[in-house]
């Protein structure tokens, strides 16, 4: 299928490693021009750089994306680089903080803040663009631990449960100007770090196995899901450049798990 980005210009958020490097992958093997975003500019270069050679045109911007005056330079920066965005990417997100009865109330501030305002800030500058040329699309990278969390890291399942009903506020706001805004909930994804953490896991407990059974008896454990397996960088990454195409222009304010089944599947 044909998805028509060849004329598409995306800025994917901490898409530095992880998730986001994959859908940086994908949306520029697709024709998109990518703009990949990191905190320090050489991490962001060199990832960008890296894919260039891999899959198409990757551009590097550095920021911090965490406070208002660093928001607002990345966002000039690829306005000034590129003159628009059409597609925005609001991956970057932390799955950090202490357990329900440490820390304190900075550290659920400190979760909203980055799983939260940082896509705010985002959309707030760049979605005006949109609007003045009758195109765009936000899409928000949530987790299906926001229907289905965890005991640990609270501040983050609580902050990522906001990111659903913030999409649909945000696709009425924009209604009838060409711009959709979705969010895809993945679940546990075989990034570079999870695969270390399967074999950490099995390592300790003394357990043999290729990387598939590792995986196989990791998700058994972690996230059960129907598949009985992760979920690969690059399946969201081909979600994410399907609603970013002008196939999807009637998916609008929705939460598309991409989580293998866990989000239904028996704790």
């Amino acid at each position: 299928m044909e998805l028509g980005l060849d004329d598409r210009v995306a800025l994917v958020t901490g898409a530095y490693r992880g998730t986001g490097r994959g859908i940086a992958a994908v949306l520029a093997a697709e024709g998109a021009r990518v703009w990949l975003h990191g905190f320090e500019a050489p991490v962001a270069e060199r990832e960008a750089s890296a894919l260039r050679a891999e899959c198409g045109d990757v551009r590097a911007v550095a920021g911090d994306i965490c406070s208002d005056v660093g928001a607002a330079q990345v966002c000039e920066a690829v306005l000034r680089g590129g003159g628009r965005i059409d597609v925005l990417v609001n991956n970057y997100g932390v799955a950090a903080g202490p357990g329900w009865l440490d820390g304190g109330t900075e550290d659920w501030i400190e979760s909203y803040q980055r799983n939260v305002v940082t896509g705010v800030r985002l959309a707030r500058a760049l979605v005006p663009g949109m609007r003045e040329r009758g195109f765009g699309r936000v899409i928000f990278v949530g987790t299906v631990g926001s229907l289905r969390p965890g005991n640990r890291t609270p501040h983050y399942y609580a902050a990522k449960a906001a990111l659903p009903n913030l999409t649909v506020g945000l696709a009425k706001e924009l209604a009838g100007t060409g711009i959709t805004v979705n969010i895809v909930s993945p679940g546990i994804i075989a990034t570079d770090e999870v695969r270390e953490r399967f074999r950490r896991a099995a390592e300790k407990r003394g357990l043999g196995g290729d990387e598939v059974e590792m995986e196989r008896r990791a998700v058994a454990e972690w996230m059960p899901n129907p598949c009985a397996r992760a979920g690969r960088v690059e399946e969201v990454g081909a979600l994410v450049a399907f609603l970013a195409s002008r196939h999807a222009g009637y998916i609008n304010g929705a939460n598309l798990r991409i989580d293998g089944g866990a989000a239904d599947a028996a704790v």
